[in-house]
C-alpha cells in the first residue's frame, strides 16, 4: 500500500451531531437512568457510550415508566408513537433530525390535500416507518426501480413522491425515473428529501474511488447512509467493505493494492475513523496520505434554547 486517500467530508452530519447532543443536554438534566426510543443514531459505538453513561435504549413505549422523559432518536417517529408517549404523561425530547421532519412534514401536507403518495425507502428502516405513519393510509413503499415498474396504485386525484433522507442517490433516480415515466402527473417536493450528507459523502466517494484499489467506508451495518457509501464505491467497479473499525480489517483484501480509499458514514465517530487510518499507517508506515475535499459542510443544528437553558442551570 502506497497511498490513502481520505474522502471528504465524511463522519458526523449537522443531524448526527444534534441528535447525540440532545441526549447530552437530556443526561445532564434529568440525569440517569435516560430512557431514548431507538437507537439515538445508528452506530454500535455511539450507543454503548452512552449505555455507559446510564441511558436506556426501547423499542416500545410501554418498557418506560410512566411520567419519565422519553428522547426520540434521530429517525423520527410516527405519529401513534407520539400519542402513546402523551398516554403515558411521558416528556417528549426530540432529537429527530430537522430534515426528517421536514419529511414528515410533507407527508402531512400532502395527506391534508387527499393526496396519495409514493414513498421510496426500505421496508422496515425505523426512519421510514416513521414517515409513512404520518399518513399510512395514503402511503404505498417502494425500494427498487422494479418495484416502480410493477407498481399498481389505487384510483387517486393527486400523487406525490417522498423519499428516505439516507438512500443511494443514483438508485433514487432510477425509481424516480421509472415513476415519472409511468405516472406523469407525479408531485415532487421543491426540494428533494436525500439529504445533503447523504448526498455530499456519496459525491465525495465517488471523487476519490476511480483513483483506488480499493474502498473502506467506516461505519454500522445496521447504517443505512453507511452502507449506499460502500454500493456507491463498488458499483464504480472497485471492491468495497463497510467495517465498524480495525478488527475487521482483513490481509487478503491488500494484496496487490497500492491505493486506497477510507471514508466514514454520518453517524460514525472520528476516532473510529481514525483508529482505522492508525491500522493502515501500522501495515504501511510510508504510506502517503491524502484528504480529497469535495465539498465544504457548514450546516449545523442547534438544540431548543429550553433545552440549553435547563442543562446550564443543572450544571
Amino acid at each position: 500500500m502506497e497511498k490513502i486517500l481520505l474522502a471528504a467530508p465524511r463522519g458526523f452530519c449537522a443531524g448526527v451531531a444534534y441528535a447525540i447532543e440532545v441526549v447530552d443536554l437530556a443526561l445532564k438534566i434529568h440525569g440517569a437512568p435516560l430512557y431514548v426510543r431507538h437507537a439515538i443514531v445508528h452506530n454500535e459505538h455511539v450507543v454503548k457510550s452512552f449505555e455507559s453513561r446510564g441511558v436506556i435504549f426501547v423499542e416500545d413505549l410501554n418498557e418506560v415508566p410512566v411520567g419519565l422523559p422519553i428522547v426520540f432518536s434521530a429517525h423520527g417517529v410516527a405519529p401513534a408513537v407520539r400519542q402513546l408517549a402523551a398516554e403515558r404523561n411521558l416528556t417528549i425530547i426530540d432529537a429527530t433530525c430537522p430534515l426528517v421532519t421536514k419529511v414528515h412534514n410533507e407527508a402531512r401536507r400532502f395527506a391534508n390535500k387527499n393526496t396519495l403518495m409514493v414513498y421510496i425507502g426500505h421496508r422496515g428502516h425505523v426512519e421510514a416507518e416513521g414517515t409513512m405513519g404520518e399518513a399510512p393510509d395514503r402511503m404505498i413503499l417502494v425500494e427498487t426501480p422494479e418495484d416502480a415498474e410493477n407498481l399498481e396504485l389505487p384510483e387517486h386525484d393527486a400523487l406525490a413522491v417522498l423519499t428516505q433522507t439516507t438512500l443511494s442517490v443514483e438508485e433514487v433516480n432510477e425509481t424516480l425515473a421509472v415513476l415519472r415515466r409511468r405516472f406523469p402527473h407525479l408531485i415532487t417536493p421543491e426540494k428533494g428529501d436525500i439529504c445533503y450528507a447523504t448526498t455530499n459523502r456519496q459525491q465525495a466517494i465517488r471523487r476519490i474511488t476511480p483513483q483506488c484499489d480499493l474502498v473502506l467506508v467506516v461505519g454500522s451495518q445496521t447504517s443505512s447512509n453507511s452502507n449506499r457509501l460502500r454500493e456507491v464505491a463498488e458499483s464504480l467497479g472497485i471492491k468495497s467493505y463497510l467495517i465498524m473499525g480495525p478488527d475487521d480489517l482483513r490481509d487478503e483484501w491488500f494484496e496487490g493494492v497500492r491505493t486506497v480509499g477510507l471514508s466514514s458514514g454520518a453517524s460514525t465517530p472520528e476516532e473510529l475513523f481514525e483508529s482505522v487510518l492508525g491500522a493502515l499507517l501500522q501495515r504501511s508506515p510510508e504510506a502517503q496520505v491524502e484528504t480529497i475535499v469535495d465539498v465544504e459542510e457548514t450546516m449545523n443544528f442547534q438544540p431548543s434554547r429550553q433545552l440549553i437553558n435547563l442543562a446550564m442551570a443543572k450544571s
